[in-house]
């Protein structure tokens, strides 16, 4: 048996017609949707993984400026160590020179006591100092004229001149 035919048949199928339509209506445009959501995705990662290239490019020029700086202020601590410790070298090797000057030359040793008396006057205090030369003393006056004295004022009127000395030749 079967079912007499149902006047709203007709009214259905257009509303499952209808339905339908609309359901791949929407399904085309979530579809759509979706593409340009992947495609404005796929744009931001590439425009931020670019972005983050720059970034790590410009942080690996800077930390390789730093470097360069760095290395640049260790060679330079490096030149200054050196020419301090040929500076002290040179410092005492004059040091030395003039202690076995004083200690060989009475002539030597006679000059420094008069050159001390000289500055201070005849009724100074001189006294021979055990590395070679002399200290005097007269009220509110000193004067030194020890060996390391003496070799420490030579040097230090070679002033400047004295740089020649860790100069390429």
């Amino acid at each position: 048996m079967s079912a007499p035919p149902d006047s709203l048949d007709p009214v259905r199928a257009e509303l499952l017609r209808a339905a339908r339509a609309d359901a791949d209506t929407l399904l085309e445009r979530a579809r759509a949707d979706a593409d340009a959501a992947l495609r404005e995705a796929r744009a931001t990662a590439d425009a931020v993984l670019a972005r983050a290239r720059e970034l790590g490019a410009a942080d690996a020029a800077a930390g390789a400026a730093r470097e360069r700086v760095h290395a640049a202020q260790d060679a330079w601590a490096a030149q200054l160590a050196g020419r301090g410790e040929v500076y002290d070298a040179l410092r005492d090797a004059v040091r030395a020179g003039v202690r076995r000057a004083l200690a060989r030359d009475p002539a030597a040793r006679s000059a420094v006591t008069a050159a001390a008396r000289a500055a201070l006057g005849p009724r100074a205090r001189v006294t021979a100092t055990v590395a070679g030369g002399v200290t005097a003393e007269s009220p509110g006056r000193r004067v030194d004229l020890s060996a390391d004295a003496l070799a420490d004022r030579a040097l230090e009127r070679l002033g400047v001149r004295a740089e020649t000395l860790w100069e390429p030749s």
